[in-house]
């Protein structure tokens, strides 16, 4: 269920260095670009479990058979952090529907919290294979929550989930709540220790405002 890119040497690493390193942060663009070029990673590596079938291409001189997909992923992903990590992989399924998910956390004076989703965008997802992606899998809650919903607009073949980090509680929590036989986890790198505010240590900070400023 669980794929881990960030196990095997690669420069996919090199952008997870630099995507957490504070100094590099500074540049809220590099940092943006950092996470598109890992979600075209990403999409890259999932494209090679979709189904393909043969296409006859005419060219200048003759003609090629060439595999090709039968059916482009919907690309959904959760609003704002999601967004450069989101437009990677409409980079490589540049055909692709999308679907928008609007969930945050609302923090009580306690600080504790409860994830709130407030809209949802979306084509119809029966049985088209769906392409989830969220740059840092905390608790787990918000990306439970969102598939949930987007379940109502139809039940997807499958569903892959993408993350650059993810805490292991948070991959605990995935794989309790969803399905296994529906489900495929992808991971950049994987981070133990989740703080009382649920940010994932050593993690990278808050993508959001990293990728787009901070917030009130």
């Amino acid at each position: 269920m669980v794929q881990n890119l960030g196990a095997q040497n690669s420069i996919f690493n090199q952008y997870i260095a630099e995507i957490r390193d504070s100094l590099i942060q500074q540049d809220s663009l590099r940092f943006r670009f950092n996470m598109e070029r890992m979600g075209a990673i990403f999409a890259y590596e999932i494209s090679r479990q979709l189904e393909y079938e043969v296409r006859e291409v005419v060219t200048s001189l003759g003609t090629a058979e060439v595999p090709v997909l039968k059916q482009y992923p919907v690309l959904a992903t959760i609003l704002r952090a999601g967004l450069p990590l989101h437009r990677g992989m409409l980079n490589v399924f540049d055909r692709s529907d999308n679907s928008f998910v609007s969930a945050y956390r609302k923090h009580s004076k306690d600080g504790r919290f409860e994830i709130q989703v407030e809209y949802v965008s979306s084509p119809d997802l029966t049985n088209k294979v769906l392409i989830v992606s969220d740059p840092m899998l905390a608790t787990g809650a918000s990306l439970v929550l969102s598939y949930k919903e987007l379940l109502a607009k139809g039940k997807p073949s499958h569903t892959h989930i993408v993350t650059l980090i993810a805490s292991t509680q948070g991959i605990d929590y995935i794989k309790r709540y969803l399905p296994a036989q529906d489900v495929t986890l992808w991971v950049g790198a994987i981070d133990d220790e989740l703080t009382a505010q649920a940010y994932i240590v050593p993690g990278l900070g808050d993508a959001g405002d990293l990728a787009f400023g901070s917030k009130i």
